[in-house]
Order: structure tokens, then sequence, then C-alpha cells
């Protein structure tokens, strides 16, 4: 609240600095008139019982809303910027894991003799050889995306032993 007070004083007595004390009660009584969100009321109706009637001090209220407005925007930028560096910092964890267990794929080369991976599964395929071959490699595409020719993907295959 201090740092609320102090910005409005600041904006009222912008002719004169040296008497922010004038304007002191009249800040006062716009922050006690203004409804609070965590006690659902006002703190004049909370303390008194009954609402306070002002007309007059309507540029205090206009502040005290800029103010409130300003509170807000800077908490949830700098809320979404510590999400930003969080959702990164994870991101980059993921990525050190992740690459810890990923291995280069085996590069092949024309002529290779290799076993590709069944990878079909079921009760009556359990007690079959889990690699199939042996096959020889006859085309190598790389960097491609999309559909390609190839009959599989490097890590689905394995020297022929």
């Amino acid at each position: 609240m201090n740092r609320i007070i102090i910005s409005i004083l600041t904006k009222m007595c912008i002719e004169e600095p040296g008497h922010w004390y004038k304007y002191v009660s009249k800040v006062q009584r716009v922050i006690n008139s203004t409804y609070q969100r965590s006690i659902n009321t006002t703190p004049f109706e909370l303390l008194t019982g009954v609402k306070l009637k002002m007309k007059e001090d309507m540029k205090i209220l206009e502040f005290l809303e800029e103010e409130g407005r300003m509170e807000f925007i800077q908490k949830r930028d700098e809320a979404r910027r510590e999400a930003k560096a969080q959702i990164l910092r994870i991101q980059e964890e993921n990525r050190r894991t992740y690459n810890k267990k990923r291995k280069e794929g085996e590069k092949y080369v024309l002529g290779d003799i290799v076993a590709i991976q069944r990878t079909q599964f079921g009760n009556a395929l359990k007690l079959k050889p889990k690699f199939y071959g042996p096959y020889r490699v006859t085309k190598i595409d790389r960097g491609k995306e999309g559909p390609m020719r190839t009959t599989s993907a490097v890590d689905c295959m394995k020297r022929w032993p």
C-alpha cells in the first residue's frame, strides 16, 4: 500500500512537491472507501457498517485505480517472465536427459548386411525372433522428410551377426 500511496501523493503534488502532507487525508479517505477484494467490501464499511459517500476526490480515485491496474500488469508480466524462464529451464533439462539416453544411429553403407526389427507382437509371435534377416542395404536416403522408399528406419536395424 505504501508504494501506491507514495505514487498517488507524487502525482497530486506535482506543482508543490513540499506540500504532500496536504493530500494525505484525502488519499486515506479514498483508499478507505475503495472496494477491497480481500475483504469483499471497503475498509470504511467493514469498520463502521455504512458506506462512505463522497463525490469529491474523483481525481484521487482515478489515480488509485490507475496504480492498481499498473501493479496488476507488472505482477502479471513478471509472472509470465518467470513462467517462460522456468519452461526454458525444464526444456533444457529434458533435452540433456533425453540426449544422455539417445545414441547416434549407426551409419550403414551400400551392401551392408542387416537385420530388421519385428514391429508386430502378440501371443502367437512371442517366441519368434525379434529381428528378421539377413537383408542387404540397397539404397540410403539421408536427410529426407516425408515418405521414404526405405523399408526400415536406422533405429529399427542392426548389423547382421
